[in-house]
């Protein structure tokens, strides 16, 4: 016996999943730069278009999906439209998707924000609860994202969606599937249009079934 998706029924889980296809934006010249990009708004390179094409083209056969939920910001916004346009899904912006709001150090890369921000910057590394100057701690991303993730429940109980954000809320979501803790935000690697699946239950379960595939990014050349 089995679940929707093919869940085995050992895990426990019972009734329909609501099922997260959770991908990441394509690149763009910050990501290239390794700069912290959070409420900046650049908008994806050749490759980062690429990227969201390949994305598009994997999940043009996935069955059934209900709707394309995206970050309001155009890197996320470029990456759902080629996806909308390959599932035939409508595309939805969702506010509390969007990345963390680093402030001042917006733009910044890691060095550059440590030299500026030395003692503070230390701390932020240390724990959930500081935020950059001027921004937003991983703490308020998770308590948005935890709020979202209810409401995406509440609103397409057993659907298939996909969600195009940023690298910390997918690992909020990732995190909240796995009931992990702090160390899943800083030892979980997410590539740029980098997809992950996880599966919500109506039990309050979840079992997460993918990670961090990039099998559909273009060939280098």
């Amino acid at each position: 016996m089995t679940h929707a998706g093919g869940v085995a029924s050992w895990t426990g889980q019972t009734g329909t999943p609501t099922r997260l296809l959770l991908l990441r934006h394509g690149q763009t010249a910050l990501s290239v730069q390794r700069r912290y990009s959070g409420h900046g708004d650049p908008e994806l390179t050749p490759l980062g278009l690429a990227q969201a094409a390949g994305a598009a083209s994997r999940l043009a056969g996935t069955p059934g999906v209900s709707a394309v939920l995206t970050s309001p910001l155009r890197r996320a916004r470029q990456t759902a439209e080629a996806v909308a346009a390959s599932t035939g899904a409508p595309l939805v912006v969702r506010q509390r998707l969007i990345e963390t709001d680093f402030g001042e150090w917006e733009g910044l890369t890691f060095p550059e924000a440590k030299a500026r921000d030395p003692e503070l910057h230390a701390e932020w590394l240390g724990s959930e609860d500081v935020a950059p100057p001027g921004g937003e701690s991983f703490a308020a991303v998770g308590r948005r994202v935890e709020a979202e993730l209810a409401d995406l429940l509440s609103d397409w109980p057993g659907a298939t969606l996909v969600v195009v954000s940023h690298v910390t809320p997918i690992k909020m979501l990732l995190r909240d599937a796995l009931q992990g803790g702090p160390g899943v935000l800083y030892r979980l690697h997410l590539d740029l249009a980098a997809l992950s699946i996880a599966d919500f239950y109506p039990d309050g379960g979840a079992s997460v079934r993918l990670v961090n595939d990039t099998s559909h990014h273009p060939a280098p050349r």
